[in-house]
């Protein structure tokens, strides 16, 4: 029996964010630069809008530590189940399932911590924008592979 797309979808995120961590924690190692803080500024911001009290400090710090990287994983995961059920509809090209995966992820990420006012991406510098561009690119070749083996196309 197959899978659900959108399971197939969700597992094909999930490979995605494995990618864009491995590029992006290559990229520090490369550069020798630091860890971004926007995952767990990230999380700060999301926590006090939901008035969620994540405890004192330094616990509150470890759990922002814990939670920024899960709301990265949780974002990969459902853009590419969101990505599956799409994608089960009609036949998308995969040069395309790759920027829509790795775009759309950059989008939602991006547009989140700037709604959120973690970040404003107006004020960034061209190196800030690879930084952030190459690893998204790498999730979105990876969920596209992966989706393409686990749903291969038909009819040819």
């Amino acid at each position: 029996m197959r899978a659900a797309p959108a399971v197939d979808g969700a597992i094909a995120g999930a490979v995605g964010s494995a990618a864009l961590n491995i590029v992006s924690y290559l990229d520090m190692a490369v550069r020798a630069r630091p860890a971004s803080s926007t995952p767990e500024e990230t999380a700060r911001a999301l926590a006090g809008a939901a008035h969620v009290d994540l405890g004192a400090e330094p616990a509150a710090a470890n759990r922002r530590s814990g939670l920024g990287p899960v709301l990265g994983y949780g974002t990969g995961i459902a853009a590419g189940a969101l990505f599956g059920v799409l994608a089960a509809r009609r036949r998308i090209p995969a040069p395309v399932a790759v920027g829509l995966l790795g775009g759309g992820v950059m989008a939602t990420s991006d547009g989140s911590m700037a709604a959120l006012r973690v970040t404003d991406p107006r004020t960034w510098r061209r190196a800030d924008w690879l930084a952030d561009l190459v690893p998204h690119l790498a999730y979105g070749l990876a969920a596209a592979a992966t989706w393409r083996r686990l749903r291969p196309p038909t009819g040819r």
